[in-house]
């Protein structure tokens, strides 16, 4: 039975264990047809998508994000990076890193929405995803930024901006936090 599109959003979850089996490929590919359905600025469609499934490419990005991390200012971030158990995309088998032209209008928001939409279209199939911002410590880094571009493929003038990873969820059913209070504001005509 499908779900009611409300529903789907209400029950994504940023997933962080996943089970070892690969996501098939025809749904792969629907994740990622929802990201290039996403609103652009000008509709200039500024998003790249790399499919990474190489789990020895996405233990070495981890462990190099999370190098960068321990030198941070940021407290959180930093004993993230100090967490010697942490896969930054919790083990997943895939990991999509979603790059934007840096010549388009609007990359970060065109690249923002592609990733909303990927997350929704994998919850409307039980599909656990979870997006990492932390990569781009790795990937706007001022020497290994360009060597992982290189090994990652990323077409050249595009910035990677975001990651999802996505795999199926070994927990299934996770309850959402309450919505905080007082976060909508009307200003009607009299």
């Amino acid at each position: 039975m499908e779900k009611i599109f409300l529903d789907v959003i209400k029950s994504r979850r940023s997933v962080r264990a996943y089970k070892d089996e690969q996501v098939k490929d025809e749904q792969l590919e629907l994740i990622l047809e929802g990201g290039m359905w996403a609103p652009s600025g000008i509709n200039q469609q500024s998003w790249h998508f790399t499919v990474v499934q190489n789990k020895e490419l996405l233990n070495d990005i981890s462990n190099e994000t999370k190098k960068i991390l321990q030198k941070g200012e940021n407290d959180y971030l930093r004993k993230l990076g100090e967490n010697e158990n942490l896969q930054i995309f919790y083990n997943a088998p895939t990991v999509i890193l979603v790059s934007g032209d840096e010549k388009a209008a609007t990359p970060m928001e065109d690249t923002s929405a592609a990733v909303q939409n990927m997350l929704l279209v994998a919850e409307s199939m039980s599909i656990g995803t979870c997006w990492v911002g932390t990569i781009q410590g790795l990937f706007s880094h001022p020497q290994l930024g360009e060597v992982y571009k290189k090994k990652c493929n990323i077409p050249e003038g595009y910035k990677v901006y975001h990651a999802v990873s996505v795999g199926y969820k070994k927990i299934e059913g996770q309850k959402a936090p309450r919505r905080k209070e007082n976060k909508i504001n009307y200003i009607k005509h009299l």
